[in-house]
């Protein structure tokens, strides 16, 4: 029998691609000053709401939202490759509209059926879906019973709530639209089975 295990689960803060909504993926962006100021409202919450361990995508927007928490809390945060987020191929920098102008029939495809139909060069969202509820998985089961911050991105994170809540992939941009910058949605997981007890939920 397992003991469940509470994940809390960030999208990083603000960066500066924001403000025209492009596509960030494995690119390294940085932070904008209001990241940085979400990021330190997660510190603060962390600080409130002490939790077990601090887990991380890679990417540096990640891991400088996760840092006033772990600064708050005293601990050193886990990096996880597989937290890290989607590659969006031929769109990476670019917005969806820019895409579209060039290629009108490769992103309505793509607004049909994102997982059937993803951007040229991308990653298969399905392999994106496996990689990261695994990593959840394996978060959760390293802390049995425990509460864990885990600060990633948001189309790795909405694949992944669908993947562990048995909601089918290519609804992920439908059922969820967005996940705001440095909000938080909580999970409970045991072992193979998941519950989604909130969601976008201000930290601030």
């Amino acid at each position: 029998m397992t003991t469940p295990t509470t994940l809390l689960l960030s999208r990083h803060g603000e960066t500066v691609w924001h403000a025209r909504n492009r596509y960030a993926g494995v690119s390294d962006v940085a932070l904008t000053d209001t990241g940085r100021a979400q990021a330190e409202a997660l510190g603060r919450w962390a600080a409130a709401h002490p939790v077990d361990a601090v887990w991380t995508s890679p990417l540096s927007r990640a891991s400088a939202t996760a840092g006033p928490a772990c600064r708050a809390l005293g601990v050193t945060p886990h990096r996880e490759p597989d937290l890290r987020e989607c590659d969006f191929g031929v769109v990476e920098g670019r917005t969806l509209a820019e895409f579209a102008a060039e290629d009108p029939q490769a992103a309505e495809a793509f607004r049909r059926d994102p997982v059937a139909h993803p951007f040229p060069g991308a990653e298969d969202p399905r392999a994106a879906a496996g990689r990261g509820a695994a990593a959840l998985r394996r978060i959760a089961a390293a802390h049995p019973g425990g509460r864990v911050l885990v600060v990633a991105h948001n189309t790795l994170l909405r694949l992944v709530l669908c993947s562990l809540l048995g909601i089918p992939l290519a609804e992920y941009r439908r059922v969820f639209p967005r996940l705001r910058n440095a909000a938080l949605s909580e999970i409970r997981v045991d072992g193979d089975r998941a519950a989604l007890l909130s969601l976008n939920v201000p930290c601030d």
